[in-house]
């Protein structure tokens, strides 16, 4: 029995491939909007690369690009395919290509979903990009001599700045280095070398954070050294001064930052994944219809057109065996000669000659 199915007249028929026509047309439109989405995600994530650990964090908009793209094309194909199925001549051309391009559709609309789900998936991935990346880029933001690490400096400082936080986790993850470059350290002085002395790397180690770390906000100037330290400063407690300097770290800002465009992305490409099921539900109908039209032999008269031509179980079923039936015409049997038609044939009686045969005489 056929699922959900629904008769036709030609004026449904009609308008059915018209509008689908339109539809296609419209959904070439959302592919060109998931691919700018993808596109706008890779460059938000190439924006702030120096400190994102190396990773598959370009999965999704990979996939959101590549997914636009190929909506472009199949959703261009099937405007001109819906727009000969108002011409029961002109389908007969796009009889035999209508079903492959439905599953290539069905499958290309899975991939819609795929990569908005990704968009929800990739946080854990993403955090730990970030994390790794913002350790090495604190820990190499004092090297403003070496080559390929010199910009990393003012990369963090405008991070800092532009997203209102200080360090990986807190401000305190300025506390466990050296941020400061031995260039600009007298070391005739007695207190930075007491410094140096006073732990067993021999960083030069304060407690203290750099300028972008300071909150412009603070009814007071800005404390960036001995921050721990309330009797450094007058009518201060580090407790207390929220104000003073960025509290969030820079992994939670970035990561709040990121999961709101995916959040956004992803419910865009669920909208747009569901518009495409319904376009490929309309089309599926439209090739059933035209399809019957064709068997009955009256174009001008009423056909019916459905999603399933059986049962879900029945389809289900039937596509089992044909996979079943392809790995055994492609099975090849590991036991030594079993089933191989070239292997061991019995010689017969036509292998055996009776005839008798003639001495050659030696040459003289």
């Amino acid at each position: 029995m056929a699922v959900l199915k629904v008769k036709f007249t030609k004026t449904k028929r009609d308008k059915l491939a018209q509008i689908l026509w339109i539809l296609n047309w419209v959904s070439v439109v959302s592919g060109i909007i998931l691919f700018s989405l993808g596109l706008f995600l890779k460059i938000e994530i190439k924006k702030r690369n120096e400190v994102m650990a190396k990773g598959d964090i370009n999965s999704v908009p990979n996939m959101l690009i590549s997914v636009g793209v190929i909506a472009c094309i199949i959703n261009f194909l099937g405007g001109k395919i819906c727009y000969d199925c108002s011409d029961a001549n002109k389908f007969s051309r796009w009889k035999l290509v209508m079903l492959p391009y439905i599953v290539c559709t069905f499958c290309f609309t899975f991939c819609i979903l795929v990569g908005a789900l990704m968009c929800y998936t990739m946080r854990n991935e993403l955090e730990e990009s970030l994390y790794l990346g913002l350790r090495d880029a604190i820990k190499f933001y004092k090297d403003t001599d070496i080559p390929g690490r010199c910009f990393l400096k003012k990369t963090v400082d405008l991070l800092q700045i532009g997203f209102r936080c200080c360090g990986n986790n807190g401000f305190r993850d300025w506390f466990e280095i050296q941020w400061v470059s031995p260039r600009y350290l007298n070391m005739a002085s007695k207190e930075v070398l007491d410094r140096l002395k006073s732990n067993v790397d021999g960083k030069f180690l304060v407690d203290g954070v750099p300028f972008s770390c300071c909150n412009p906000s603070s009814p007071r100037p800005c404390i960036q050294y001995q921050l721990t330290n309330n009797s450094a400063h007058y009518n201060y407690d580090f407790l207390t001064e929220e104000l003073n300097i960025w509290m969030k770290g820079c992994r939670e800002a970035l990561l709040d930052y990121y999961t709101g465009i995916m959040r956004s992305i992803g419910v865009a490409a669920l909208l747009i994944w569901l518009f495409e099921l319904s376009v490929l539900i309309g089309v599926r109908y439209l090739q059933t219809a035209m399809k019957n039209v064709l068997l009955l032999g009256d174009l001008e008269g009423e056909s019916d057109g459905w999603l399933l031509e059986n049962s879900f179980v029945e389809t289900a079923k039937y596509n089992i065996n044909i996979i079943k039936n392809l790995g055994k015409a492609n099975q090849i049997s590991t036991v030594s000669g079993m089933n191989d038609p070239n292997i061991n044939v019995q010689n017969t009686d036509c292998d055996k000659t009776n005839i008798t045969t003639k001495s050659i005489p030696a040459a003289r």
